[in-house]
């Protein structure tokens, strides 16, 4: 196994998995990322999005995405993870947790305070893996979000 931060021949392999993660989390008309998304906000010239991939044998076979956020209460970034996700017939191997400790080991290198990832509530493997790992389920925040159509008609509003 080789776990290194992605590069732009990644690209194709990365917007793959983010299409097999679509379909297994029942949202496959979500993902409209393009390869030149991809390259223009990983590679580019300030990129704020970073990957990481596991190869094995010389294949691409998991990832993880994820970007800086901040915590006004701790007073420090933190790392959001917004993408996990290995290929099912390598799950089971320690990629998906190699992954994940290469980031907690990035929040301790950088004094970040936290590392935050968001899991949809019927997915009980991945639950329970991070679970086993230590992480705790937030029942008490509730998510929101404002795309689309909901997107616009909010930058509209007067203030």
């Amino acid at each position: 196994m080789s776990l290194r931060p992605a590069e732009p021949r990644d690209v194709p392999e990365l917007i793959a998995m983010v299409l097999e993660l679509a379909e297994y989390e029942k949202l496959p008309e979500q993902a409209i990322a393009t390869e030149a998304d991809f390259t223009r906000d990983l590679f580019g010239e300030n990129p704020r999005v970073h990957a990481l991939v596991v190869e094995h044998e010389g294949e691409v076979v998991a990832y993880a995405c994820y970007f800086l956020n901040y915590s006004t209460w701790l007073g420090r970034h933190g790392i959001f993870l917004e993408d996990l996700y290995v290929r099912p017939a390598f799950r089971g191997r320690g990629f998906g947790k190699a992954l994940l400790i290469r980031l907690a080991q990035e929040c301790v290198e950088k004094g970040y305070g936290r590392l935050d990832w968001s899991v949809l509530d019927w997915n009980t493997p991945s639950r329970d893996f991070y679970a086993a790992l230590g992480a705790e389920g937030l029942t008490e925040w509730v998510p929101y979000r404002v795309e689309g159509d909901a997107l616009v008609n909010l930058a509209r509003l007067e203030r």
